[in-house]
């Protein structure tokens, strides 16, 4: 009896949720979870083209310094991040830098400083359908490399913090009770976001790259200071911080490395 085979279906074809083509997008792709965010990027990018809305899926592609780049909204959380993850690479694209919010558990870590991390602790249902339990999530350490070295030269500009470490996927948002925190915070995990273990897990099972810089949204040990009605302005210049970060890591993984 013949059985669906949705990856050979959609291969080099047009996207069922994304609705990109082969073509319409670049090698390199910044991961916000905000369909308005893709906008933003759109602003960092030279001749930027809106290539697709559908659902949560924003795509854009323009040109940074020379190399096309392509954005697209993964929406909230790992089911969804991994579709895009998914149909991005089966028409082309290659390496996959998410640019979000994280919250942070550590003490120094301020709304608007950047944080680059190296793995995720796999705290999502999505990645656990790709891999055995015990599996790391882990992110290229290229382009990881290259979005330190891009973070810390941005910061000495613009005065931002920089931290690097190991974060937390979770797919439940409000399931992060101060004793889910406090268990965290024993493993010294720096921060919990809900995208980044299904990016990492699925590029390294395509043989592809993925890593992320994110914006500190909060610090769950500054209680008071959060504030989730009034807009956060320092988590606003942060995401405009890390888009500039991941793009001059891409223009510094492409002077290293190439274009195959």
């Amino acid at each position: 009896m013949a059985v669906l085979d949705k990856n050979a279906r959609t291969l080099n074809a047009r996207q069922y949720h994304l609705h990109v083509s082969p073509g319409d997008v670049a090698r390199y792709v910044l991961l916000p979870g905000d369909p308005a965010r893709v906008l933003m990027i759109a602003d960092h990018l030279d001749d930027p083209r809106e290539i697709a809305v559908h659902r949560e899926y924003r795509t854009v592609t323009g040109r940074y310094q020379g190399i096309e780049v392509s954005g697209t909204s993964t929406g909230i959380g790992c089911p969804s991040a991994a579709i895009a993850v998914e149909e991005l690479a089966n028409v082309g694209a290659t390496h996959f830098i998410r640019v979000g919010s994280s919250a942070a558990y550590l003490p120094g870590m301020a709304p608007g400083d950047l944080v680059v991390n190296t793995a995720a602790m796999r705290l999502d249902g999505t990645s656990a359908a790709y891999v055995d339990q015990r599996f790391p999530a882990v992110a290229d350490h290229f382009l990881v490399r290259h979005l330190i070295d891009a973070a810390r030269d941005l910061a000495a500009e613009r005065g931002f913090g920089v931290h690097v470490g190991i974060n937390a996927s979770s797919d439940a948002f409000y399931a992060e009770t101060p004793e889910f925190v406090e268990r965290l915070q024993k493993h010294r995990i720096s921060n919990v976001e809900m995208e980044s273990s299904a990016i990492f897990t699925i590029a390294h099972l395509r043989g592809l790259c993925g890593a992320m810089v994110c914006a500190v949204s909060y610090n769950y040990l500054q209680p008071d200071e959060v504030d989730f009605e009034s807009r956060n302005q320092a988590l606003v210049a942060g995401w405009s911080n890390a888009i500039d970060v991941a793009l001059d890591a891409i223009a510094r993984y492409e002077a290293d490395h190439g274009t195959p």
